[in-house]
């Protein structure tokens, strides 16, 4: 029975990497192909942090945690080989990792406490997915005020006067589509794999 339940548990671990191999390719495959961004003719949208929100709600905290620091240590590699004017604040880790790998923490227990309290599983995903990407945006653009100020200002040729204004805006034009893309992709594909565990 012992020897039957340690199985059981080796087991659960060795899924539990192979999805985080899985969906850290994934979120990887998305950033060098170009498919992790919708282009808009103004901006475009990033639906990189994806894969960490689906591990999350689907295998839990460690896994959505995992795949989102694998997200933050390919930003940091981009920073690097691909550097734009902006790329010195991904080469801080408090900037490239903590919010990556919060996105799978907040989307984990939002989706679990939304999902006991309204007994709504597509709206909780819904929902969860918008926070998950809140706590993204919010973590990198609050910290380079924070820390960045005067440098961002500088990079993008614009008054230290006006970078928290402009952070702002960021965040509600960028901030708020991307949060809306995550919930509409993520509920289907959630739902969908639930369906198939059950069967």
């Amino acid at each position: 029975m012992l020897k039957a339940s340690g199985m059981g548990r080796f087991q659960t671990k060795i899924r539990k990497l192979v999805i985080i191999a899985m969906l850290s390719s994934i979120s990887i495959f998305l950033g060098v192909s170009g498919l992790g961004f919708i282009r808009l003719p103004a901006f475009s949208l990033t639906i990189m942090h994806l894969p960490v929100i689906i591990g999350a709600i689907l295998e839990g905290p460690i896994v959505g945690a995992s795949v989102g620091l694998i997200f933050g240590l390919f930003s940091m590699y981009q920073a690097l080989t691909a550097p734009t004017v902006t790329s010195f604040l991904f080469l801080n880790p408090l900037i490239a990792l903590v919010p990556r790998v919060l996105i799978g923490i907040v989307a984990y227990y939002v989706y679990k406490f939304l999902v006991k309290t309204l007994k709504k599983p597509k709206i909780s995903i819904g929902i969860s997915a918008i926070l998950a990407t809140f706590t993204n945006t919010v973590g990198v653009l609050g910290l380079t005020y924070i820390l960045y100020l005067d440098q961002y200002a500088k990079a993008i040729n614009i008054s230290p006067n006006v970078v928290g204004a402009t952070l702002f805006g960021v965040a509600t034009t960028n901030g708020v589509l991307e949060a809306i893309a995550s919930a509409l992709i993520s509920v289907p594909v959630i739902i969908g794999v639930l369906k198939v565990k059950r069967q």
